[in-house]
């Protein structure tokens, strides 16, 4: 059976838990810890969810915070549904009747 995966980002209520309501906060304390990204990269690194992540700005932001990865991250699976068809009988990847080719007629020439 096929897994459904999700995560979700938790940056932004993270840094609200720690007094942090804007993202020029975090750009010198990530200077400091060797990570120097512009104001508009750190802006979506909070406003958005991140696709792909470097390891050291998810270390930096868990010592800046004093959490886990899993702090920062929250993720979750479940089986994904079995699509069914309209008649909610059979699901999509089986029919009711084999699907056959029609039998072609050639007609002769008049």
């Amino acid at each position: 059976m096929k897994r459904k995966v999700g995560y979700a980002w938790k940056l932004r209520e993270l840094m609200a838990s720690h007094g942090m309501f804007t993202t020029t906060e975090l750009v010198p304390l990530l200077h400091d810890r060797g990570i120097t990204l512009s104001a508009s990269q750190v802006h979506r690194l909070v406003s958005g969810t991140p696709e792909r992540l470097s390891l050291q700005v998810l270390a930096a932001l868990c010592d800046i915070f004093g959490c886990t990865p899993a702090d920062l991250v929250t993720t979750t699976a479940e089986n994904a549904g079995v699509r069914t068809t309209a008649t909610g009988d059979l699901p999509a990847t089986q029919t009711a009747t084999p699907l056959r080719p029609r039998r072609a007629r050639i007609l002769p020439d008049a």
